[in-house]
This record gives structure tokens, sequence and C-alpha cells, in this order.
């Protein structure tokens, strides 16, 4: 990197918020180094830090809490890494109206204690809530069990206010919920990774606290009865905000045996104990038994079950099928990589249909041909489905085997317009997302 532009960098945003060299090893992604990692201390700064890069014609790559980093492909070339982590604090809370505003590198877990202390709370669970931003949970649109019941972050935004490529910053939406002005500028960044502008501030939609949660958890010996257990579930007058589904790898995270039907509860105390006897019952029929408490902190390991249940994983996909056909899915998924002598764990968000699957990373490696090769059959069957697949995670030499993202079709030529009209110079996490992008 130019020293020039190395020295306005460190004037914009001050020297110590600028790393270079060894420094830079946190934020290496698939062997890429970047040429400095910048940290601005507010909008105007962020601002700043674009337009620098858009002069020299550097790549920037915001960073949150690096959960999502090694997600889509990694820059062509060197460039910046735009780190949010100064930006941290809740800016205004109006409780009355049910509405916070919040800096992008405000953590999750801070964003919820500081709700929490006031009664109440954002309905997101991201996985690593601890170091998830609410910045990087919007522009990944992350979620976790919890979206059963309350959506994922896209139906929680009402406000937002955004960096774009070249240094313009642009608000959209209100402070209130009921919005209903022009276009619906907010939804489209949701879910962008950071390709069509860094969001630096954001206002969500919270909710009460609720006077009672519990997790029950289901054992079942076949992941077949767990599968029915949750139709049953779905088709009954329960009001879960939670049904997770795992096969035998990925509950042994939870210190369960067999598949393990967890489900979760809010809401007055009478109504949580009616609920899970009713569960109680309906999982009894299909030949479920009830396995021991579950404790609170359960709620964050449910989100990475399938991942965690190895010490180290050779691939992770995320599938989205018809929520009738996940214990399917799970049980053919799993019989095509041991077909090949792959191990595997399951978990999904079974009453929406969202299932993650991870393949373990044996002693003796396996050949990336092989790992393409399983992948590839998930995608197929979910296509078969009428679903679709993303590769969460894989490295290098996976991915150049198998694509990330499905081929968006259509779509993907408006995408592509859309990027051009906001991102000219291509500079912002340049071919991170679908079709290049």
């Amino acid at each position: 990197m130019p020293d020039a532009l190395l020295e306005k960098l460190r004037a914009s945003v001050g020297s110590p918020n600028v790393l270079t060299g060894i420094e830079l090893s946190p934020y290496v992604v698939e062997g890429r180094t970047p040429e400095a990692a910048v940290f601005p201390g507010s909008v105007e700064e962020v601002a700043a830090v674009i337009s620098l890069a858009a002069e020299a014609a550097r790549p920037v790559t915001p960073w949150g809490g690096g959960t999502a980093a090694s997600v889509g492909m990694p820059a062509a070339r060197a460039g910046l890494v735009l780190g949010l982590r100064r930006l941290g604090r809740m800016l205004e809370h109006e409780p009355g109206d049910l509405t916070a505003t919040v800096e992008a590198g405000m953590t999750v877990d801070a964003f919820q204690t500081a709700l929490h202390s006031r009664g109440q709370w954002v309905s997101l669970d991201p996985a690593d809530a601890d170091r998830a931003t609410v910045g990087g949970v919007l522009a990944t649109n992350a979620s976790g069990p919890r979206r059963h019941l309350y959506g994922t972050a896209r139906d929680l935004l009402i406000g937002v206010t955004v960096v774009t490529a070249d240094g313009a910053v642009v608000r959209g939406g209100g402070k209130v919920v009921k919005n209903v002005a022009g276009y619906d500028l907010p939804k489209l960044f949701v879910g962008s990774y950071g390709t069509l502008g860094v969001i630096v501030e954001a206002t969500v939609k919270l909710r009460p606290l609720p006077d009672h949660e519990r997790l029950v958890c289901i054992r079942f010996d076949r992941l077949k009865d767990a599968g029915a257990a949750v139709r049953s579930v779905m088709a009954s007058d329960l009001i879960p905000n939670a049904i997770e589904l795992l096969d035998a790898t990925a509950s042994t995270t939870l210190s369960a045996t067999g598949a393990a039907l967890v489900v979760g509860f809010d809401g007055l105390r009478e109504q949580v104990d009616w609920q899970c006897a009713e569960l109680a019952r309906l999982a009894g029929t299909c030949g479920g038994q009830a396995a021991p408490a579950i404790q609170a902190d359960t709620w964050p390991r449910l989100a990475m079950a399938a991942r965690a249940a190895f010490p180290a994983t050779a691939a992770v996909m995320t599938l989205a099928v018809v929520p009738s056909q996940v214990a399917d899915m799970m049980e053919r998924g799993a019989d095509v990589a041991r077909a090949r002598g792959l191990n595997t764990a399951w978990a999904a968000h079974a009453g929406i249909g969202v299932v993650r699957a991870a393949i373990a990373a044996d002693v003796s490696p396996r050949e990336p041909a092989a790992i393409a090769a399983v992948l590839a059959e998930w995608r197929e069957m979910a296509h078969a489905g009428g679903g679709h697949a993303t590769l969460e995670w894989a490295p290098l030499a996976v991915k150049s085997q198998v694509p990330v993202w499905d081929d968006p079709g259509a779509a993907g030529r408006i995408m592509e317009r859309i990027k051009a009209q906001l991102d000219p110079q291509n500079i912002l996490n340049p071919g991170r997302f679908v079709a290049g992008i």
C-alpha cells in the first residue's frame, strides 16, 4: 500500500486505529492478508475511509465481529479491512415505542444486556452473539432458533444509516414502527454481505421480555420418529418460539443420546407449563422420551450444534427445504456422506426448513474432490425438493469445485445492475456474494 494512502488513513482515524504488518493476522481470510485494517470511530470517519479507498481503487471488506468472514469467496486482490468495533454504542432507546437505535459495531450480547436492564429485548439470537455485531447480523441476515416465531433481521429493521461506495451517508426508513413513505431501502442492505454499502447505524423493533421461557428436549431412538413429532407439533395449537431437530451426532453437544427434538416456549408461566405438558404428550405418541432438563446456556449452542459436534470440520452447508422434508433430508444426506466414508452432523430449524450439515475433518484428510462430491449431491437433493443450498464454510480447495451460492437465475441480473449502480468501481467486498457481486 502506498505510504501516502496510509498517512491519509492515519490522519482520518488516528494512527493507533490503522493496523499493518503482523497486526493483521486476525483479519487473514482464506490465506489472503489485507493491506491494512482501519477502525473509524464515527460515521464521518467511515465515509472518509471509504472515499480514500475509492480514490485509490482499493477493495474494502467491512468487518464486525468476523463471525461470517469466511462465507463467500475472498476478494481477488488485497485491500482494506474496515472494522466497526469502535462504533459500539446504543444511541437511542424509546421504551414506549419499543424501538432502539444502535451503532453497527455493538455486539448482539451487549445490545441485549442493555435492553434487558430495561425489560426489553431484540428478538435475534444468532450464533456467537458475544462476537457477532448488529451490523454484521443485518449484513448477513443471520438468525438463530427463535426465528421460528420471531423472524429474521429483515423483519426487525425499520431504519438504517449506510455509507455507500463513494463515501456518501444515506439514511433510509425511520425511527418508528409504522414507516410507509418511499422505497423500503433498509431491506436492500439486509443480507447483502456488505457489497452494496456499509451499515453504520440501525433502528430495530423490540419486544418486552417474556415472563417465563423454557426449553424442552425430547429424545428419540430414530430420527424419522423425531421428524413425525415435528409435524405433530406444527399441526397442533402449540406456539413454540423454536423447533430444533438434531441427529444423534449433533445432539451430543447437548449431552443427549439419539436424535433430539428441542422446543422452546415463552410467555406467562401457566401458558408455558401447559404447552410443555402438551408437547410431552404429542411427542410420546411418536416414541419420544423426556431428556434431562436443558439449561439456559443451551440457546447459544443450538445454533452451532452441527458444527460443534466435531473438533474440526471439513465443510458446512446450509440447506433450505420444505419443513416436512427436514428429517428425510437429514437421513438421506447422512447416507450420501457415509457411502463415501465421511462422518456428518445435522441440525435444523425444523419448523421453517433450514438445515445445517457439517462434515467432520478426519485424522486422515480426505481429498477435496470427495467432499465436493457430497456437497454437490446435497445441493441437488435440496433443489429436487424445490429448495436451495449455500456453502457456509469450506476451504478454498473445496470452494473451487462447489459454488458457494446457488445460481440466482434471472434475479442475478437484477442484483448485478443494482451493484453496478451503487458500487460502479466494485470496491465493496468484490466477488463475495451471489453471481460474483
